[in-house]
């Protein structure tokens, strides 16, 4: 009778399943059994290797003798150790995962070890090697994926609260605080819209890269999304420290960026929050430094803002006041303050823009910046923008027979009542509930509002200027560059953005930004109002190069309605005439 061939031993083989043979028969069958396979006795010494071990492993020697464990990385030894005496006794094969050190790098293998008997009775211990270095390679990818930012390779959100996490803990060990900025690119809309999102994607890689390179080994950079980056620096909490590294920040952003045949310049602004004064924890520290940011980049861009409660108001979106908001619309809590727009020669009140206040019960007057884009984002925009278009008209009848003369109200329209489909309704009715005239009713939209969507607004403009009512342009020249829009769209008013008067008449560019506006309303036949106005010198500057209109703290500040009727029948701006127009002198 022909006797059966030994077993061929394989990975998941128990102990007790392979059956004993001498080490020469063996030889083929460890060539087939796995990646790599060797026979050890029980202190780990190799018995037999399969032919690819011998070439991994770089000898031409042999390993018999060897010991495995000496064959594997350092960190790996004691595991394998271990396992090797475990594996001896077990009744089930045990498995690790050790790093074989070959000639070129280490292989990650999975070696599973079982022991058994050979044919002269001695015990050894199977250990069959799996290369692991493909799934390894694959983990840690799908790891950096879900770390890492795909297009700038920056670490992501996610890694970047650990990172912040780490340096809290660092500090709250040495007792030194240090910063978190968040950078917002200026202008980088229009990339994307004009130039495409190649051309975009690329603009970021290098921005990423400059910024990388502007900072320490020791900091951390990440991109959190769209255009915006945050780096984390430890040990930076001093005004001087935060100067020099946001300025530097800045600085090598505002160098144009070669793309294929485009230049394209941008700049940045930069929020900073600092630990522990401003916050804690990782969330409220990037929360807060967004606030700086978006602040920076509501006073002016291109510059660096330091976080302040008092300024910025909370950052996040408070859901708690979200639904005081609608309490306040049942309680009308709501009210309308009046900031004059008055004639710049003889500082008569011609009009007045409409504001909106908050007066909670328990917070006070809650400032506007906090609860507009609340409102903007909910939709109730559209509810309080209604009302407050209808109060103000009806309220400018009250202001004329308190004058006894014909006046104007101006209205700002948000961008979500801009593109409210029911917005001309909206305005019919409040023109025939008021009884008020179209032209005596100003409409402040941003640059911003209008270009969104440009065939849109110039249909809905038109519309309104069938109506008679005149649109205003706020905020002038600190939004789009192109100025094509002025003849595109039937606009009455160009109001001068404060950013552009606070300095006069002693900042030459701002002056000249000034008599160009002037200029060019002048050419176009626009009025034009100068916000921000604080002080005689900057009127009188204003008045003398043909600014028609100006509004600002010099000629009141917003007010209530009936402070508003004071100043109208008591004529509390005469005083604030030079002597010859009081007297009646042109």
């Amino acid at each position: 009778m022909r006797s059966s061939p030994p077993p061929v031993p394989e990975r998941d083989l128990p102990v007790g399943q392979v059956a004993a043979t001498d080490a020469a028969a063996f030889d083929p069958l460890l060539e087939a059994a796995g990646d790599i396979v060797f026979v050890l006795d029980t202190s780990g010494a190799i018995r037999n290797a399969s032919k690819r071990s011998a070439v991994l492993a770089g000898t031409a020697k042999g390993l018999r003798g060897v010991a495995l464990a000496a064959l594997v990385a350092e960190a790996d030894q004691p595991v394998l150790r271990n396992a090797i005496a475990d594996a001896a006794g077990a009744p089930d094969p045990v498995r690790i995962e050790a790093r074989l050190r070959t000639p070129e790098k280490d292989i990650w293998f999975e070696f599973r070890l079982a022991a058994y008997g050979l044919a002269d009775g001695a015990a050894a211990v199977l250990a069959v090697g799996r290369d692991m270095s493909a799934q390894r390679a694959t983990e840690e990818r799908l790891r950096h994926m879900a770390t890492h930012d795909g297009l700038t390779e920056l670490p992501n959100r996610l890694l970047l609260s650990d990172r912040i996490r780490m340096v809290i803990a660092q500090s709250r060990r040495s007792g030194q605080g240090f910063v978190v900025a968040t950078i917002g690119l200026d202008g980088f809309k229009k990339v994307n819209d004009g130039l495409g999102h190649p051309v975009g994607d690329a603009v970021l890689r290098m921005a990423a890269a400059r910024l990388r390179k502007t900072l320490r080994d020791s900091d951390t950079l990440a991109r959190i999304g769209g255009d915006e980056f945050v780096a984390v620096l430890p040990g930076t909490h001093t005004e001087a420290q935060i100067k020099l590294v946001t300025g530097r920040l800045l600085a090598t952003l505002q160098s144009p960026f070669e793309i294929d045949t485009h230049t394209v310049y941008l700049g940045a602004s930069v929020g900073v929050s600092i630990y522990p004064q401003h916050a804690e924890d990782e969330v409220r520290l990037v929360a807060l430094a967004d606030a700086a940011m978006s602040r920076a980049k509501e006073t002016g861009k291109a510059r660096c803002v330091v976080y302040s409660a008092r300024q910025s108001g909370p950052p996040e979106h408070d859901i708690s006041l979200e639904a005081a908001m609608f309490e306040a619309v049942r309680e009308g809590e709501f009210l309308l303050y009046y900031q004059p727009i008055v004639d710049a020669r003889t500082r008569q009140i011609q009009g007045f823009e409409t504001l909106m206040r908050w007066k909670h019960p328990t917070l006070g007057m809650v400032p506007p910046a906090r609860f507009i884009p609340i409102a903007e984002t909910n939709g109730l925009i559209n509810l309080l923008g209604a009302w407050a278009l209808k109060a103000a008209c009806v309220q400018l009848k009250q202001f004329e027979e308190a004058a006894r003369r014909s006046l104007y109200i101006s209205v700002n329209i948000s961008p979500r009542q801009f593109r409210n489909n029911k917005f001309l309704d909206v305005l019919d009715d409040a023109l025939a509930f008021s009884g008020l005239g179209g032209e005596q009713l100003v409409l402040e939209i941003t640059e911003g509002t209008l270009m969104v969507d440009p065939a849109h607004a110039e249909a809905l403009l038109n519309r309104m200027a069938e109506r008679r009512a005149r649109i205003a342009i706020d905020d002038f020249g600190t939004g789009y560059s192109s100025l094509a829009y002025l003849k595109r769209f039937p606009i009455s008013v160009l109001k001068v953005d404060r950013a552009f008067v606070k300095d006069l008449p002693d900042a030459p560019k701002d002056a000249a930004i000034c008599n160009a506006v002037l200029d060019l309303a002048k050419h176009l036949g626009l009025s034009v109002v100068a916000e921000g106005v604080e002080t005689e010198e900057q009127l009188h500057y204003l008045e003398q190069r043909g600014c028609e209109f100006v509004q600002g703290y010099l000629t009141g500040k917003p007010m209530p309605a009936h402070v508003a009727m004071a100043a109208l029948t008591e004529d509390l701006y005469t005083a604030l005439l030079p002597t010859d127009l009081r007297a009646g002198n042109p």
